[in-house]
């Protein structure tokens, strides 16, 4: 497991807003309020990724200011990325106000002023979102030109925007299964996404190191095979030519980046693996094995079952029975076995 999770359930009511604002000064050093500080609700799982700071919440809502005096005294040197998943908030930063929604991604500097509050006064529902913490030193981009970005709504669903979206909430969602010795690897994607995010911002791409560009356009290769797999005309041709690269360049960077699978290999066994689970569901019991091959990207049942079979060494058929008996559903509770007996 990765991170440490805190809850103001852990303590008395009349302490839970205090016990809050001392586990948010950790990193940030804003002025706090709320209109259920006596009572206040929130959880944070604190994840320290070598140099980065990542901390999902889910928070009621309250105010984070950063007063000028005390952003002069108080310069960490950290940038502070916020993803807000529910709740609306508006954050004055910059020179500047904006209003962020769900799904949308800002920037503040620790040693600039900052007023950010939930958009409806009235608002009662939690806020969720996920808090990213990086020293400044550490992202290729001249302050200067990152002044532009800061406090500005950077959208979170498409592009880099979205990739960055997928890794961070994907963080959470596996953090049990993560081990603390994959904690400094994982910062380190953190801060390739959040760059080059910005530097697409800025029409900065040149100032990313090589490494870094590499390993975004290995992310991006990947969701783009991911999102794609039900297409049976999903090639290394057609991934090339979304991602605006030859196809050259793309075993390349495979061969480089990927331990020496293919691409061809990488696709294969991304529709097998949804394929297998999709089997093991005894909620799509009822749903036929050839369906489920048309899902993943195989539209023969032949092919299918051959590919299978090769990979896990029983046919689509008998590894449904035998997962299912597993979960205790005797074969007479297992249809949908449609398929050419696949």
């Amino acid at each position: 497991m990765i991170g440490t999770v805190f809850h103001t359930s852990e303590v008395a009511a009349a302490d839970r807003f205090d016990y809050w604002r001392e586990l948010v000064g950790r990193t940030r050093a804003s002025e706090m309020s709320s209109p259920y500080a006596r009572d206040f609700h929130a959880s944070m799982r604190l994840m320290q990724l070598g140099p980065v700071t990542v901390w999902p919440t889910s928070v009621l809502p309250a105010r984070y200011r950063l007063s000028p005096r005390r952003a002069h005294r108080t310069d960490d040197g950290l940038y502070h990325l916020t993803l807000l998943l529910e709740g609306e908030l508006t954050l004055e930063h910059s020179g500047g106000t904006d209003t962020f929604g769900p799904c949308d991604l800002h920037v503040v500097d620790d040693s600039l002023p900052y007023d950010l509050r939930p958009s409806d006064g009235r608002a009662s529902g939690p806020v969720r979102g996920v808090g990213v913490d990086f020293p400044k030193a550490m992202l290729p981009l001249a302050p200067h030109r990152l002044r532009q970005v800061l406090g500005r709504g950077l959208p979170g669903g498409e592009g880099l925007g979205a990739l960055l979206v997928g890794f961070l909430t994907g963080l959470e969602q596996q953090a049990a299964v993560l081990r603390p010795a994959d904690a400094p690897r994982l910062g380190a994607v953190v801060l390739d996404l959040v760059s080059a995010l910005l530097a697409q911002a800025l029409d900065a791409e040149s100032a990313l190191t090589p490494e870094s560009r590499r390993q975004v356009l290995l992310r991006q290769i990947d969701a783009f095979i991911r999102e794609n797999l039900h297409d049976p005309e999903l090639s290394p041709r057609a991934v090339a030519a979304a991602q605006h690269i030859s196809v050259s360049h793309l075993h390349r960077v495979f061969e480089e980046q990927a331990q020496g699978e293919t691409v061809a290999a990488r696709i294969r066994r991304l529709r097998l693996e949804n394929a297998r689970r999709d089997l093991e569901d005894p909620a799509l019991r009822d749903d036929p094995v050839y369906g489920i091959a048309a899902r993943w990207g195989f539209p023969r049942a032949c092919g299918f079952s051959r590919a299978f079979r090769a990979a896990y060494g029983l046919s689509p058929r008998e590894h449904r029975l035998r997962a299912l008996e597993e979960l205790g559903l005797g074969r007479e509770q297992v249809r949908g076995q449609g398929g050419g007996g696949v």
